[in-house]
């Protein structure tokens, strides 16, 4: 057993019991019911009345001392320590305070809630299961409700980042990406950069979240990631900038066009159907299947150098990004000097992915690593309708890049060329990253809209030999080892 940091008799419910907190972070006393407590995992935090010590945990299961309501499998509950003097309640409130910050949770947090994104329900799972943990664990936060389209990527790009420890994003992947984003275009970049973000899952697809809860066997629920959050559990994760001419986007999940783009977002136009409108429109998408041209350029990862054929890079003056006045502005690397392969059309659907998880239900790249330096890239080009439809169904679970009809590999840079559809040479795509519409081809849903960038090439480079942006996950546990390399301290 641990050498005790503090020990001393206490009253629990009536009788006088013995009270130890050990060196590695155990509080134990003798009695009926539970008679430990972690503080790492399961301590939230505490609060002094009079003699007495309330400890607000969450557990596992339930108790026989229950201050709130469960959230699956977890329950709130506080536990209390009435000490036989003031001074020995001071002790113990100075030595728990100690220990709980030698943990480096966060302290101060700026949480934005988008009310608008999913099924606009962020806004209720902030007062129900955000709000009520965060207190508990005694962080203050200011919560900021996003109300227009890129709101979250302004209120990054001037918030004070010193007066908080990180940034939280209640919400779907949307508001994280434009997070990440008006970080990365601040003239403090590498500064705000190492800014924790974290994000609690409350849009519709969620892919983040899913991808850093499901690496350790958690669920993919709001309490979870807000423990996670508490905790100070971090990740490295990879950052791909997307390029054109002189327009730059930051991408933490996925790029995709054709099939998975069309579905994605001409879906909206059935909305009122809820989440059943993805099935419904992937369905109707396969049945009139469309074929695009194009072509796609990478530089594969080691061991992937037997996709495609090879090439050159083909890009011209014309597509070098300027120097612009402030802003992070990618890594300078010579793409013309790296071993590309090309792989030409027709295509049903490329696919880039940065993390597992595209949404709570898509395991869209299985082998996807947070910060490994790639890409994974799934390509889709000719397949049976019937032989598509059995692919589409194992994307719960991955089993879909088994497919002979799928071609999966791993890139270090990537280049874009899309072409319109076989059948209608009038009527081009859609490129979608991250749930956003980077660009609309003529003839697609929404054409007229504005789009950051055209239906033309346009290039990825992972961002890894540069930085890792640390996105905290606080969404995510990982074990002691893990975090103990991270070259950002914990919070």
């Amino acid at each position: 057993m641990d050498q005790a940091i503090m020990s001393d008799r206490v009253i629990v419910n009536g009788t006088i019991t013995q009270l130890t907190l050990t060196g590695d972070g155990v509080i134990r006393w003798s009695g009926g019911g539970q008679r430990s407590l972690t503080v790492e995992k399961e301590v939230l935090g505490f609060v002094a009345e009079g003699r007495r010590i309330r400890i607000r945990t969450v557990l596992e299961g339930g108790g026989e001392i229950c201050c709130g309501e469960s959230s699956g499998d977890l329950v709130r509950k506080d536990f209390v320590f009435e000490l036989l003097s003031e001074d020995s309640q001071r002790l113990w409130c100075e030595k728990l305070r100690e220990y709980i910050d030698s943990l480096g949770r966060p302290k101060r947090l700026f949480i934005l809630v988008n009310p608008f994104g999913g099924k606009r329900i962020a806004s209720k799972i902030f007062l129900d299961e955000v709000k009520p943990l965060l207190e508990d664990a005694n962080i203050q936060f200011t919560v900021q409700e996003t109300d227009h389209q890129l709101h979250a990527k302004e209120v990054a790009n001037r918030l004070d980042l010193s007066k908080y420890d990180g940034i939280v994003c209640v919400s779907g992947d949307g508001i994280l990406v434009e997070v990440v984003n008006g970080l990365l275009e601040r003239e403090d970049w590498s500064t705000a950069i190492k800014t924790p973000l974290g994000v609690v899952p409350a849009g519709t697809g969620n892919g983040m979240a899913k991808s850093l809860l499901d690496y350790v066997g958690e669920p993919c629920k709001a309490s979870n990631a807000v423990l996670a959050i508490i905790r100070g559990h971090k990740r490295l994760l990879d950052v791909a900038t997307i390029s054109q001419g002189e327009t730059k986007f930051y991408s933490i999940l996925m790029l995709a066009w054709g099939l998975v783009a069309d579905i994605d977002i001409e879906s909206e136009k059935y909305r009122w159907m809820g989440s059943a409108r993805l099935d419904f429109y992937a369905l109707l998408r396969i049945f009139y299947l469309r074929h695009y041209t194009g072509r796609v350029s990478f530089v594969p990862a080691p061991g992937y150098e037997d996709h495609g054929e090879p090439t050159n890079f083909n890009g011209d003056s014309d597509e070098k990004i300027k120097t612009r006045q402030h802003g992070y502005q990618a890594p300078d690397v010579d793409l013309e000097n790296l071993a590309w392969r090309t792989i030409n059309g027709p295509f049903i659907s490329v696919w880039l992915h940065n993390v597992p998880w595209g949404s709570e239900d898509t395991m869209a790249a299985p082998d996807a690593k947070f910060s490994d330096g790639y890409l994974d890239l799934i390509i889709m080009k000719n397949s049976p309708r019937l032989s598509l439809l059995a692919v589409m169904s194992k994307l719960n679970n991955g089993d879909h890049v088994k497919s002979p009809y799928v071609e999966y590999l791993k890139v270090k840079a990537f280049a874009l060329e899309p072409g319109p559809r076989i059948k209608d040479p009038t009527e081009e795509g859609i490129i979608d990253s991250d749930g956003e519409v980077l660009a609309r081809g003529k003839g697609t849903y929404m054409c007229d809209q504005k789009t950051l960038m055209t239906y033309n090439k346009l290039q990825i480079t992972v961002d890894q030999d540069e930085f890792s942006r640390e996105l905290s996950d606080f969404a995510l546990e990982g074990d002691e080892d893990e975090r103990s390399i991270e070259p950002i301290s914990r919070m």
